[in-house]
């Protein structure tokens, strides 16, 4: 059995996963329109992987939340430096400087059935080299006309068949997408 790649993600209106700066501002105020206990089905999805595989960037950005959010679920941090973890990381955090193909290849064989795509660049080089399965996307209701586009440019068309979409009544709209894979 194929491995799965997932993208479970929120952008802007306007397509941005993060000012140009890399702040987070808008998407915690929206976060603050939430009802109480809704989380737009993340834990859920969180429960199927078995692996989250996020750019360093992304990384930095998570440890300012203060608690790690991932519990024991098994990270991989890609970055071509090497990173110092602290010591209130579990152990299941770990880094690797590998390609996506080889980090798929390596977590398929290690018996890995679920991974999570997070970041910008993370998710750009998954989706370049045709890996990512499903795409989730959670719409938030600003437009920020700058900032760091989820997708950079690719050089084939990706191809994409919707699955279904959800309108929450505090205003984000999340579509999931399968990625359709060339014969």
């Amino acid at each position: 059995m194929r491995t799965k790649v997932s993208v479970f993600i929120a952008t802007s209106l306007d397509g941005f996963i993060a000012r140009e700066d890399g702040a987070l501002d808008w998407f915690n105020e929206a976060n603050a329109t939430v009802p109480e206990g809704e989380d737009c089905g993340f834990q859920a999805f969180l429960e199927s992987v078995d692996t989250l595989v996020m750019g360093r960037k992304t990384y930095e950005q998570v440890m300012f939340f203060g608690q790690w959010p991932y519990g024991q679920t098994p990270v991989v941090v890609l970055s071509r430096n090497s990173i110092s973890f602290p010591p209130s990381l579990p152990d299941a955090v770990t880094h690797s400087s590998e390609s996506p193909r080889e980090l798929y290849e390596r977590l398929s064989g290690e018996g890995v059935e679920h991974i999570y795509v997070d970041g910008g660049i993370t998710i750009q080089g998954f989706l370049s080299e045709g890996l990512v399965d499903e795409i989730t996307v959670t719409v938030i209701p600003v437009i920020l006309g700058a900032g760091i586009p989820l997708y950079g440019s690719q050089e084939n068309d990706i191809r994409l068949t919707h699955v279904r979409t959800t309108a929450f009544d505090f205003g984000f709209v999340q579509t999931t997408y399968s990625v359709e894979k060339n014969a």
